[in-house]
């Protein structure tokens, strides 16, 4: 069976973060962080709704890409960062399935920097349903900067670095799932 095939002009053919081509968040040097970051909100539409009538799989991981890319602003990551030659790329996702999400669910995505190194970032995203309270899901993702002009790993400036540093401070002492930092797959007894 042959699936539909869909030609979309090239300015249209790609995904787009609701953030896209906004201003950064301006960084405040002083002031206490947020602890966790809750920098996006949505409702669960149509179109993330799957055959079993909940949000389906990889409606979760785009969720959890639109809350990274505000993180990317929060912290200094925009356009006019990626145009001069630096991103953060994600290198791997594990997406925890704990509760369901329905069509026209609130929700909220909490960000937590678990840890950092001068080239790495281990972040988390926990969704939660506004109505119910209810953790709906989890998201890790390790995510290393990179230098898109040789396309390589690359060493964080200090300001970058500093920032998600002191990030990573102040949600050091919030609680960690078990599940978080795991590997995958079957355990046996």
């Amino acid at each position: 069976m042959r699936g539909s095939e869909c030609i979309m002009p090239e300015d249209e053919a790609r995904i787009r973060t609701p953030f896209e081509g906004t201003r950064r968040m301006e960084w405040q040097e002083s002031g206490e962080l947020p602890a966790p970051l809750v920098l996006y909100r949505s409702e669960v539409p149509q179109a993330w709704v799957d055959y079993n009538d909940h949000m389906s799989e990889s409606s979760y991981l785009l969720a959890f890409g639109h809350s990274a890319d505000a993180f990317f602003r929060f912290v200094g990551i925009d356009e006019d960062y990626r145009a001069a030659g630096h991103s953060l790329f994600t290198v791997e996702t594990h997406i925890h399935n704990i509760s369901q999400a329905r069509k026209g669910d609130s929700f909220e995505l909490a960000l937590a920097v678990l840890d950092v190194d001068a080239k790495r970032v281990h972040i988390m995203h926990m969704m939660r349903n506004v109505n119910t309270d209810e953790i709906v899901a989890a998201g890790e993702q390790l995510l290393v900067h990179v230098d898109t002009e040789i396309g390589r790993s690359a060493t964080m400036g200090d300001q970058l670095f500093e920032r998600i540093s002191q990030l990573q401070q102040a949600h050091a002492g919030l609680e960690r799932p078990a599940f978080i930092g795991r590997p995958l797959g079957i355990r046996r007894r």
